[in-house]
């Protein structure tokens, strides 16, 4: 069965089996796109049988660090980010081809019963979301650790550390009338910011249980990207009225950058991206991450808004403190 979605700027298609065509789905949250499409896949990932084995004898490869070998082409990872699955990562001229060999062990198997969502999150960073945030590295993209929505002409990217608020404010985003682009994690350009595909997390949510309480939800709609007009680094505080104020791009791109490499998202993907880099002769050893955030920092409009301890603000009050695009912002919203 052959799942497709649009992440990371890219296409990005299954082709897997039972419970594996089950986690793809589910990782679309509602945004598969029908049918074949137009758009050939820039990564197509196979998930093997169970009793399938990596056709290249890991002998006869070029170690690139523990449990990681290549032949200058092709990537061999065993136990890929600690999920049991092992993985070959084959460029193919203009797309990725991603093998998946099922490898759990006495240790995997022990934590799908202890901490099943758990386990949930490591098959989707390994199959889905790593694969293509490195090729979207290859063609001049850094992974960020951040939320983004459109509400009228203002295209937001909201920066700050994990619990800030980030999702909460998301959450308002059909209430304010606009479109969100992504709950967590983006790739940019230094220009355009598109959003890297995984189900909503909300406090009200039905769907599965994950980290800090929170369930999974589905998205009635998404946009694929944006060029932000606002680049917006959240504080909670205790202050019972919201304040927002300007601060300079380079405070903007700081917050961009350590947000992306503090974010435990993606803890496992420098590594990935690493040996896939050695191996491959592709894209980047280390992503430009600072470089490419400085320049987004100095494309946009950049504030600083501290939140009262209870969340009562939505995108719709966040726009009307910013005011019309060259205005300095409202400095306090009565919450």
């Amino acid at each position: 069965m052959k799942v497709r979605m649009r992440s990371a700027g890219l296409v990005v298609e299954v082709d897997a089996y039972g419970p594996w065509a089950d986690l793809a789905r589910e990782a679309c949250a509602g945004q598969e796109l029908a049918g074949a499409g137009a758009a050939s896949p820039d990564v197509r990932v196979r998930v093997a049988r169970h009793d399938s084995r990596p056709p290249s004898p890991r002998a006869a490869l070029r170690p690139l660090t523990r449990g990681a070998w290549s032949d200058g082409t092709t990537v061999v990872m065993a136990d890929a980010c600690s999920s049991g699955l092992d993985l070959e990562l084959s460029p193919q001229g203009d797309h990725l081809q991603v093998v998946v060999f099922p490898r759990p062990t006495w240790r995997h198997h022990l934590l799908g019963l202890a901490a099943p969502d758990r386990r949930v999150l490591l098959h989707r960073a390994a199959v889905l979301q790593y694969p293509a945030l490195w090729w979207a590295g290859v063609r001049g993209h850094v992974p960020l650790h951040t939320s983004a929505a459109t509400v009228g002409s203002s295209a937001l990217v909201f920066a700050g550390p994990g619990g800030v608020g980030k999702s909460t404010l998301l959450a308002t985003v059909d209430a304010a009338g606009g479109v969100p682009v992504s709950d967590n994690l983006c790739v940019t350009d230094g220009r355009t910011v598109h959003g890297v595909l995984e189900p909503p997390r909300r406090d009200e949510g039905t769907g599965r249980r994950m980290p800090h309480g929170r369930r999974e939800g589905i998205w009635s709609g998404l946009a694929e990207s944006v060029e932000p007009t606002a680049i917006i680094v959240l504080r909670r505080g205790q202050q019972a009225e919201a304040v927002m104020h300007s601060i300079p791009p380079a405070a903007a791109a700081r917050e961009l950058v350590g947000g992306t490499y503090s974010a435990g998202e993606l803890r496992r993907y420098w590594t990935f991206a690493a040996t896939a880099a050695l191996g491959t002769g592709l894209g980047p050893v280390h992503p430009p991450v600072a470089a490419v955030c400085d320049e987004l920092a100095s494309s946009a409009r950049a504030f600083e808004l501290h939140l009262p301890p209870t969340p009562s603000l939505g995108l719709r009050q966040v726009v009307d403190l910013l005011g019309p695009v060259g205005n300095q912002p409202q400095e306090v919203w009565q919450s």
